[in-house]
Formats: C-alpha cells, structure tokens, sequence
C-alpha cells in the first residue's frame, strides 16, 4: 500500500466521521474492527459497518480485540486509531502499531476519563467538554495528548446535542492533526492523573430523580440521560413517571418542601432549597402526560413529591 496505514477500531457518529477523515487524508485502511449493535438499544446513530461497506473496506465485529493480535501484527500498520470504540484495547493490539496508537476521547482530558464523558460532564454541571486525541497505554484514557477542541455546553443543551458538537470537534482535531502524525512532528503532552478523573459505567437505574435536590442538579441529571439514552424517571402519585425535558424557573414555590403545582398552563416541580423546575416533557406508562390539563388540576391544590 502507498501511504501510511491505519488499522481502526471504531462505532458511533464519532468512528463514522473520523474513519472518513482518515480516507479523505489519503490513509490506507486495511482493517476496519467495530461493535456489533446491542438489540437492547436503540441505535441513532451512523453505522461504522455500513460507512466501510460503503468505502469497500474490510470490516469485522468480533466479540474480542485480543484474539486480532496475530493478525494486527501480520499487518503492522503505521497507526491505529479507536474512535469510540467500546473496549479497551490489549497492550498486545496497541503494540502492533509501528508508529502509535491513538484515541479519540469525548472530554477535555484528563477531566472524565473512563464511561460516558459526555453524561457525566453535564450532570456534573459543566458549561463546556470537547474531544480530546491522545496515544493509548495500558491504563484508561492516560496517554500522551496530541490535540484538544473545547465545545461549550449551554444552560439546556441535552447530551445528543452536546454529542453532536463533540462529533465535529473530533473529526475537526483529527483532521488538523494528521499532516503532523504523519510527518512525525505531532505534539505529545503528558497528562496529570489524579483521583477523582475516572467516571464509570452509568446505568438506567442512575437517572432516580431525587426530589430533595436542587433544581438545577435534578435539570443536569434529565438533560444527561434525556433520550436517546435511558431517561430520568420518579415515581409521582404511584406512577412512574419519565421525565424528558425540563427548564429551571425563577417562579416561587408554594410552600416548603417538594411539590407538584401548576401556574398558567405550565407544570413546575418545587425542589430541595426552594427551587423550582419546569416540567416539559413527560410520559407515564399510558403515554405523554397533558402538562396543561394538569397544570389546571393543580392550580389550586398542588400535589407531595416523593
């Protein structure tokens, strides 16, 4: 093959776009190694498989990396790149790169390494994340970074919109970077690791919404694990209720402690510390809840929360 060559581990909006900007640089792909979908998600976003199908590159899924070694090293490409793909990668697969192996990371690292950066960073309140492309080691998101993209994060943005952003920032640093990966030439920064950095897997049971919180967490937790992903759920009037969208409001709340009120056709939930949080969007086990129907309801006689 003329050119540097890649060998690429990818899945998600992320691997679909940076696999193309490996191509459109003229990088020769003899791999391509993704992940089988989950029947237990709903997938909504491009298919890595079918982007290499497309570009005619060979494309696997299989259940392991570790079982590749033999053949990655019988290819020996130049570089290897994982573009969110969803396992770490034996010191054995990274080895087979003759001139690095490298990540892309949906943070600013080393701030949330690890399982769903994205998530975390807004639950956690931040007002901005991005992507970062650094080289691999054996340890979780540790190693040497070539380049970072901030993207900001507003007051409402859910995570498919702070995914979306994070997308481009990844295609964007990997194609500013490659002349100089190429060329050898590419900055290499250490990362300060410290306690605290590493973030988990989440799972549905996460998104509880805890009523006696404030509003502005209980605003972070929704916007989070709003659809596509699991969602924020509570349980109000013996129902469980999933709860899609909020906004937090400047209105007061009626009382002390946490309520369910309405006010001129809007639905609020009265938080811990006394704010108060909008609620847009609502389904229950019968389908979306009529917010201003409610709202009329409990105009006059608001309802306990938890």
């Amino acid at each position: 093959m003329s050119g540097p060559t890649a060998v690429v581990f990818a899945y998600h909006d992320v691997g679909v776009r940076c696999l193309k900007a490996l191509l459109s640089a003229g990088v020769q792909i003899p791999l391509v190694v993704t992940v089988a979908d989950d029947p237990r998600e709903s997938r909504w976003y491009a298919s890595v498989a079918a982007t290499a199908a497309d570009y005619g590159l060979e494309v696997i899924a299989p259940a392991g990396a570790a079982d590749l070694e033999g053949r990655l090293r019988a290819l020996a490409p130049d570089f290897l790149f994982s573009f969110y793909y969803r396992s770490l990668l034996p010191v054995g697969v990274l080895s087979s790169a003759r001139r690095g192996a490298l990540n892309m990371h949906g943070s600013l690292l080393p701030k949330y390494r690890g399982r769903a950066p994205v998530n975390w960073a807004i639950l956690k309140g931040e007002n901005e994340t991005g992507a970062t492309l650094h080289y691999m080691v054996e340890q979780a998101d540790a190693g040497d970074i070539v380049d970072q993209l901030a993207v900001p994060i507003l007051a409402d943005d859910d995570a498919r919109e702070v995914f979306a952003k994070i997308t481009v920032a990844a295609e964007t640093i990997l194609a500013r970077s490659l002349p100089q990966l190429i060329a050898g030439t590419a900055a290499r920064r250490p990362q300060r690791i410290l306690p605290g950095q590493y973030f988990g897997r989440r799972t549905p049971e996460d998104g509880r919404i805890d009523w006696a919180c404030p509003a502005r967490e209980i605003h972070d937790l929704v916007r989070a694990v709003a659809p596509p992903f699991p969602g924020a759920f509570a349980e109000v009037g013996g129902e469980r209720w999933e709860i899609h969208r909020t906004r937090v409001s400047d209105r007061p709340a009626p009382r002390p402690g946490s309520w369910l009120f309405g006010v001129d056709g809007g639905l609020y939930a009265a938080c811990g510390g006394g704010g108060v949080l909008q609620l847009l969007s609502v389904r229950s086990a019968a389908g979306s809840i009529d917010l201003p129907r409610l709202s009329r309801t409990l105009s006059s006689r608001p309802a306990p929360l938890g």
